[in-house]
């Protein structure tokens, strides 16, 4: 049952755990949600969980009930009738509660209780029938044993001292009884400072209408249906208002067999905190959406080709594709003409680029990346342009735009700058990932047919030039001269001679030919690698931190919904 509302409507009782799970869940929400929650919303939930634990942490099973009201609304009356004395001051004369009083049912000690409410007038009563317990089985039915009765300073007081001490002991009570009467029903202060705050308290809270001898028996009924109508307003659905009078003792029972209620079901404090709990979650759901957008593991294609310009890529796919027609030309090019391009500069080795090995591994096994970086440094291509770090500029902006789509403003700021990573480490990131991409792959079977192919001609060339020649010096010598053969009409030193050249150059033509095809294809195959190192420092340094802070806001928002709960 309701802690208070006893026999109005049923509700589900409240163990240490599921308090403890509340709690666990708002303390998990704050700790995700950080920087991207309102301030105060934040500094309340670290108060709640605060509270939570000191609460929780007290021994002892006792209830705290608080009497508030506005002034005159005879409250301190009514925590005399139900103590059995007078205890509080009443007079005529206001504010007449200038302190708090609390008044101690039962034998169970509570100091530990009221030094932690900071409460230092204390009242005890005497447990009902000498006992304060039922056997060990709980609290004796219809009394107040275990009940620890404030009677506040009055909330509207003229001491500001007063109206601070007052809402400070309400924010530890239990169980609120707000005291009003036919005058001050409606009460702005009433009903805009406290019962529309505390909307999700209805559980721990009873509204009294006391004084009601001073009006007509219907008029009782109407101020009180008007009341109601004014909780209703407030957010207290099935608020329970009571009607009493401490001058002739009319509705006092009723009273007190609610306050009774609360404490023998004692579990008005966790229904209380649960309350707070969930008031406080409610106010920091206001900071996070109902869902965040769909991003994506991988970088997509417009920050890839964006972050590919910046790294440089366009330089090094032209480097690679000379860099193989100068290769591929060197092994199958004429034989008699290849050191030629042994003089011209290595395109890579300018730019200080490792090619790898044929496998696009390192060529050295055992050799780290940072190995490599640490030899190497960086490497020399030149830096970014402009217009590509514009287009970076961009292309990270929009991949803010669409992580923070419908996102509250701190969350949509928190994507922004986790896809534009501050400084040069981009950079730094992108060049070293240049420096790891190895810009070989196997050499081509044609480039070693081709090169045989050339050695051979070359050979059969030199082999017609010498024979040539020992025939000339023969003859210069007037030596018999040998037999020559022949083909046709041509002698075979000078078809070996001529035709090992003219077919060496026409094969280096051909070879030509295939090497530019082959460094298009080549080219196109390391900048995949480039694209596809590039892609993974787009996925590490701003996709992973994006996902991360959308991650950070589902979190949040699932440990508050389950603080609601």
């Amino acid at each position: 049952m309701s802690p208070v509302l006893m026999g109005s409507k049923q509700v589900k009782g409240l163990t240490a755990e599921e308090l403890a799970g509340r709690s666990e869940s708002l303390a998990g929400a704050l700790e995700q949600g950080d920087g991207q929650l309102d301030g105060e919303h934040r500094a309340a939930g670290l108060e709640v969980i605060e509270k939570v634990r000191a609460r929780t942490a007290l021994r002892g099973g006792h209830t705290v009930v608080a009497l508030a009201g506005a002034t005159g609304s005879g409250k301190s009356s009514l925590f005399n009738l139900l103590v059995g004395e007078d205890v509080a001051p009443v007079g005529a004369r206001r504010p007449t509660t200038a302190r708090p009083t609390a008044a101690v049912f039962g034998g169970e000690s509570a100091t530990e209780l009221l030094d932690w409410l900071a409460v230092g007038q204390r009242h005890h009563v005497p447990a009902a029938g000498g006992s304060d317990r039922d056997g060990g089985r709980g609290a004796v039915p219809g009394t107040l044993d275990g009940l620890v009765l404030l009677d506040l300073p009055d909330f509207d007081s003229r001491v500001v001292e007063h109206r601070r001490e007052a809402e400070r002991i309400l924010a530890l009570v239990d169980v609120f009884v707000w005291v009003t009467d036919p005058q001050k029903y409606a009460d702005a202060r009433l009903h805009d400072d406290y019962l529309r705050a505390l909307t999700t308290h209805n559980t721990v809270t009873v509204v009294v209408l006391n004084q009601t001898d001073r009006l007509e028996r219907d008029a009782v009924k109407q101020v009180r249906a008007d009341l109601v109508r004014l909780a209703e307003l407030d957010g207290m659905k099935g608020l329970q208002v009571l009607t009493t009078s401490a001058r002739t003792g009319e509705g006092v029972d009723d009273l007190r067999l609610r306050v009774a209620a609360a404490v023998a079901g004692q579990n008005a404090s966790r229904h209380r905190l649960a309350a707070d709990i969930r008031a406080v979650a409610g106010r920091l759901r206001s900071d996070v959406a109902d869902s965040e957008p769909v991003l994506g593991e991988s970088a997509d294609d417009e920050l890839v080709d964006a972050l590919s310009r910046a790294a440089g890529i366009p330089t090094v796919v032209s480097a690679v594709e000379r860099d193989y027609r100068q290769e591929a030309l060197s092994r199958t090019g004429w034989p008699f003409t290849r050191w030629v391009r042994a003089l011209r500069p290595d395109p890579l080795k300018r730019l200080r680029l490792d090619k790898g090995d044929k496998d696009g591994a390192k060529a050295l096994p055992g050799v780290t990346a940072a190995d490599v970086r640490s030899a190497l440094g960086r490497s020399s291509l030149p830096p970014a342009t402009p217009a590509a770090r514009a287009a970076v500029d961009l292309a990270t902006r929009r991949v803010g735009e669409r992580a923070g789509e419908g996102l509250p403003p701190r969350w949509s700021d928190a994507v922004a700058d986790a896809a534009t990573p501050a400084g040069p480490d981009l950079g730094d990131a992108l060049d070293q990932a240049v420096m790891r991409t190895p810009l070989r792959a196997r050499d081509p079977l044609w480039w070693t047919v081709v090169g045989w192919a050339q050695n051979i001609l070359a050979l059969l060339s030199v082999v017609g030039l010498v024979w040539l020649v020992v025939l000339g010096v023969i003859g210069w010598l007037q030596l018999p001269e040998p037999g020559t053969p022949r083909v046709g009409p041509l002698p075979v030193p000078f078809l070996l001679l001529v035709g090992g050249l003219l077919l060496g150059w026409l094969l280096a033509l051909v070879s030509r030919s295939f090497a530019r095809t082959g460094a298009r294809r080549r080219a196109e195959l390391i900048q995949r690698r480039l694209r596809d190192s590039v892609a993974g420092v787009a996925a590490e340094r701003i996709v992973a931190p994006v996902r991360e802070v959308l991650r950070r806001h589902r979190t949040t928002r699932e440990q508050l919904d389950r603080a609601r709960a």
